[in-house]
């Protein structure tokens, strides 16, 4: 019966039908019961009192035959009797209760006892044999069926035989015994046509019910039931057109009318987050807020930037997958959660994480933490609001700062040097012409040298320039050879106040493709990390060649104090500074170097041995390689 419970629970349309259709079988069974039961006891009634008039009438004539004394017609009556189709005996009993005459001789000399009601046990009034009735009954016989009793009075006429009426108020008894299984058998056929006509009206009036529940609930019902499909899976637009002014016409009018609302308040959500979202994602740094349960409820374009994931795979993912590539919760004994830490506190917090990218490259970040809680009317719920900062960002703003500053003096040497300089050499090549030149004096061998000074000079100033210009974002062919030699040239007077002997070891031609400054910079900051890792002086010693695979190798040697082990991997973290002289740096120098390289697609390395000096080893593709591979 599973299947009926699920069928009828599955439609509004199949209960109906159900209820609809018990509901009606059962009345008209019930009425139809009624009305056959009724029919039948009426038609055994009139077929009961028919009967009796039939006996009366064949009373009248066996008294005649009986006032005349005509025993062979009397007899020959009760046998004809016995002959018709609907009868099924005939009998006249002596008050006595003895058969005298019968249809059935075998049933002469028959004594029924009429004081216990033999005669008709099922009669009224059984034992009472002076009154008319009739019954149906189980002859032994002949079986079912309707007798008819019919009790002949003595008459005046007749007491000389029969004696007094007062002593025999009846001479004899007639009974009739109608077939009875054919009267049922027509009481039957009667009753099965109407039980035919009752179903044929029950049929019509549940087809008409349906027709009209159909029309008037079950259809509008449905059409409203697949509007609201709609609405629930986002189609906003959809309507129902129900036509008519009843009661379901109004409530399609008011669905409607509720579809508008709320797909106008859907739209202003939608709005108002798209200008939440807008704002956040206006912020440079990135921002996510996480919920007690790790589940990341929003970020921003920023923080989806820096991880290199699309905003579907951070909002709903665990923060901890998006941020560390973690399948499980950080440690909070290893990692500073800010989830962990703003359990019980108000205030907000910062701490320094290393995040996982998309490409499984570390991201140093700073991260700003905040507890919200917000207040709903069913629960209270709690968010941490995360400000993630690049820390990479801030390399890239120092060394802008720091090349702006460089620019700022370049221009300024530019400015106060350079131009007088050239003034100078214009003056002093005016001389020189002045002095005849076929007469080589003192005063022309001087002014040489100051010429090539001057020179000199020029030449650093235009190094400067080199080293403070702004990267540019077209591909350049950038010479090392050039490179190492005027960082160098930079540094030798640091050099030579630091008792540091500088020395160069180049192949010829090492050519990359990058930004020119920017791979200044690089050598400039290794260069002076080595001059401060030797504080009692020492050697550096730049080497450069070519590898296999069409790389370039440039090796920075020194002769330095060295790093503990300890150390040695925490080198390229920003903000991360110590060095051999005591002095505090920025610790941005070794991690623009790193970003650097790793923008060119190469490599950095690094060795130590404490007391004997540190090699760092940078890895480049070679421009060389990639002409001849074109």
């Amino acid at each position: 019966m599973s299947w009926l419970t699920n069928w009828v629970a599955g439609s509004l349309r199949h209960k109906l039908a159900l209820v609809l259709t018990g509901s009606l079988v059962f009345a008209s069974l019930c009425f139809l019961a009624i009305l056959v039961f009724s029919y039948r006891t009426r038609v055994l009634e009139e077929r009961s009192f028919a009967s009796l008039g039939i006996n009366r009438l064949l009373q009248v004539g066996l008294e005649n035959a009986m006032l005349n004394r005509d025993i062979v017609g009397l007899r020959n009556m009760v046998r004809r009797l016995g002959q018709q189709d609907n009868i099924a005996a005939v009998m006249i009993l002596a008050p006595s209760g003895e058969v005298r005459f019968a249809s059935d001789e075998t049933r002469l000399g028959r004594r029924y006892d009429l004081a216990a009601g033999e005669l008709c046990p099922t009669c009224p009034s059984p034992k009472d044999a002076r009154t008319e009735r009739s019954a149906f009954l189980s002859d032994r016989d002949e079986g079912e069926v309707l007798r008819s009793i019919n009790p002949v009075p003595n008459q005046q006429q007749c007491t000389q035989c029969h004696g007094t009426l007062r002593a025999n108020p009846i001479n004899g008894i007639l009974v009739v015994d109608y077939d009875a299984a054919r009267i049922k058998q027509d009481t039957l056929f009667a009753s099965l046509a109407l039980s035919g006509a009752g179903i044929v009206v029950l049929i019509f009036a549940i087809g008409g019910i349906a027709w009209v529940l159909n029309r008037a609930v079950l259809a509008p019902v449905a059409r409203l039931t697949n509007a609201s499909g709609a609405l629930a899976l986002g189609r906003l637009g959809h309507r129902v057109d129900l036509k008519g002014r009843d009661e379901m016409a109004r409530l399609g009018d008011t669905f409607n009318a509720m579809a508008d609302r709320i797909e106008q308040g859907v739209r202003e959500i939608e709005d108002r987050e798209d200008y939440l979202q807008s704002l956040v994602d206006a912020m440079p740094d990135g921002l996510r807020v996480i919920d007690e349960n790790f589940q990341v409820v929003t970020a921003n374009h920023a923080f989806c930037t820096q991880q290199g994931l699309e905003h579907a795979a951070v909002v709903g993912a665990p923060c901890y997958h998006s941020s560390h590539a973690r399948n499980e919760p950080c440690a909070a004994t290893l990692v500073t959660c800010p989830l962990i830490e703003l359990q019980d506190s108000e205030k907000p917090l910062t701490c320094r994480h290393r995040h996982v990218s998309a490409d499984e490259s570390e991201i140093h970040v700073e991260v700003s933490a905040a507890p919200v809680i917000l207040n709903s009317a069913s629960k209270q719920s709690r968010f941490v609001v995360e400000v993630i900062r690049d820390l990479s960002t801030d390399m890239h703003v120092s060394q802008e700062q720091r090349l702006s500053e460089i620019g700022f003096l370049a221009a300024g040497v530019a400015h106060e040097i350079h131009n007088p300089l050239a003034s100078i050499r214009l003056g002093i090549a005016s001389i020189e012409r002045s002095i005849d030149a076929s007469k080589p004096t003192r005063a022309n061998r001087v002014l040489d040298i100051i010429d090539k000074q001057i020179g000199r000079c020029i030449d650093v100033t235009s190094r400067l320039l080199k080293l403070s210009a702004r990267p540019t974002e077209n591909p350049e062919l950038v010479v090392l050879n050039d490179v190492v030699s005027d960082v160098l040239s930079l540094l030798c007077v640091e050099a030579l106040q630091s008792n540091v002997e500088l020395n160069i070891d180049m192949s010829e031609h090492l050519r990359v493709i990058g930004p020119d400054s920017e791979l200044r910079m690089m050598v400039l900051n290794l260069a002076h990390n080595a001059l401060h890792a030797m504080p009692r002086g020492g050697s550096l010693t730049v080497r450069g060649r070519t590898i296999n695979d069409g790389k370039v190798e440039l090796v920075f040697q020194d002769t330095g104090v060295g790093i503990s082990n300890e150390d040695l991997h925490k080198i390229f973290q920003p903000f991360w500074s110590r060095r051999a002289d005591n002095v505090h740096g920025t610790g941005l120098g070794l991690a623009i170097c790193r970003e650097t390289v790793r923008h060119l697609g190469g490599a950095i390395g690094v060795s130590s041995e404490l007391g004997k000096g540190t090699s760092f080893t940078v890895i480049l593709n070679s421009a060389d390689a990639k002409v001849r591979r074109q």
